[in-house]
């Protein structure tokens, strides 16, 4: 799940690193020594984007078992959630007081702190070949990789699917649509058997950019896609994204109950509809699905199904790709603990932590080859990874993948959109005057 953004992460690196410019005579702190032998005493911070029930126990867990470990760490964690992790990044940046250790998306976010400075080079302790880097697949590590570097340590992997209620679709006659027209289809029988079709909340932004990532992938050939993501070379002019946009409000018109009003609609409140029986479907990663059937849950594990956004006829992209990507943490460049925080992610990554963290409660899918197993994992993670990790390509988050100039005009447009207050063209217009003024 995605957060809007308020200020632009690259200026809250920006005015940090000229801080640390300036002092000491205008030379930067020296940069630490992760593959140090780590001293394990002192204080340990670390942000996680975990706060909430269930997912907030797990690095409370953690850092339990590491002070019994070393009694003289002291672990102080800063639990955020899916919506204020951003803002609180970018707070604790501008003040320089940026934690040993935090947490990450790919993509423009991650190369935002990579080339301010702020996170620490860890090749020599986890690139492909060592024996941390060899805990995880090649491609979860190249997620973070910037010029040849390896700089993040992948925690989970993630996907974006269509769930939805097996029972629901039984009653109301229907199959899983195996095209984007067929799902639009499906709407009308679902809506009669009493179920909103699709619950959609946008009041965050980020749910309309998922739909219309994905929908770019399908549309867009995967080229001039990733040309796009950059200002140096975008051009946003394919008719793909013109298509992508159109397809997305017949959904919104014609499968939400919300329609126009859905920007008014809290992501949650949308997962909750899913989960209480009242929604037919509901896009979402995979990172909910436990949360979806949790005990005391309307829709059971049973009950619950998953499939990719289906293709659209026509569609001149890629048909096998996913819209996701792995998430992870960075480590503090300028940190003098850059060891000892190195050295709690190798012990957050070993094998047990990994099988607890794609477990039940939490359902997070670890990226440590073997975490996650039908042994290990609900039915739904499993799937869900499986269907990753077959994937022809992950198309990272429209909001963290392109420039913040360019992300902030795609969150006005999707609400633009859904709204009425603006067509298609005039969204790519938006885009279009964002991407020239980034170059």
């Amino acid at each position: 799940m995605r957060t809007t953004r308020s200020v632009p992460i690259a200026a809250a690196i920006a005015a940090s690193a000229l801080v640390l410019a300036g002092c000491a005579g205008g030379t930067a702190a020296p940069a630490a020594d992760v593959a140090a032998e780590p001293v394990h005493e002192g204080k340990l911070t670390i942000l996680t984007k975990f706060g909430g029930a269930p997912l907030e126990t797990y690095f409370e867990d953690l850092a339990t078992a590491y002070e019994a470990e070393h009694p003289d760490v002291d672990v102080e964690l800063i639990q955020e959630t899916d919506q204020s992790v951003k803002d609180k990044t970018k707070t604790l940046t501008a003040s320089q007081a940026l934690p040993d250790i935090y947490f990450t998306w790919t993509g423009d976010w991650a190369e935002n702190f990579v080339s301010g400075g702020l996170a620490a080079d860890l090749t020599e302790l986890i690139a492909p070949g060592t024996e941390w880097g060899d805990r995880f697949g090649e491609a979860s590590l190249s997620a973070f990789e910037y010029d040849g570097k390896y700089y993040g340590v992948p925690l989970y992997n993630n996907g974006k699917f269509m769930g939805y209620n097996k029972a629901a679709f039984a009653e109301a006659g229907v199959e899983v649509p195996t095209t984007f027209e067929g799902l639009i289809e499906a709407c009308a029988p679902l809506r009669a058997a009493g179920y909103e079709p699709i619950a959609f909340g946008n009041k965050d932004g980020w749910p309309a950019l998922h739909y219309l990532q994905q929908l770019f992938a399908y549309n867009v050939p995967s080229d001039t896609l990733h040309a796009d993501f950059d200002p140096e070379t975008a051009t946003w002019d394919d008719p793909g994204y013109v298509r992508s946009l159109e397809q997305f409000q017949s959904l919104v018109d014609q499968c939400t109950d919300s329609g126009k009003g859905t920007n008014g609609v809290l992501y949650t409140t949308a997962q909750e509809a899913l989960a209480g029986g009242r929604a037919a479907m509901y896009y979402q990663e995979i990172l909910e699905f436990d949360t979806v059937t949790v005990e005391g849950a309307t829709l059971t594990a049973e009950n619950f199904g998953i499939f990719p956004l289906p293709v659209p006829e026509g569609a001149a992209g890629d048909p096998a790709a996913i819209e996701g990507a792995p998430e992870g943490y960075l480590i503090n460049a300028k940190s003098p603990r850059a060891a000892l925080a190195a050295d709690f992610m190798k012990f957050a990554t070993e094998p047990g932590n990994a099988a607890a963290l794609s477990s039940l409660p939490y359902g997070q899918p670890s990226t440590v080859v073997g975490a996650v197993t039908e042994q290990t994992s609900s039915t739904a993670v499993y799937e869900g990874i499986r269907q990753v990790n077959e994937a022809s390509q992950l198309v990272a988050w429209l909001d963290t993948v392109t420039v913040p100039e360019v992300a902030d005009a795609w969150l006005a447009g999707g609400e633009a959109l859904i709204s009425g207050s603006a067509t298609p063209e005039e969204v790519l217009d938006s885009v279009r005057a964002a991407n020239d003024a980034a170059k």
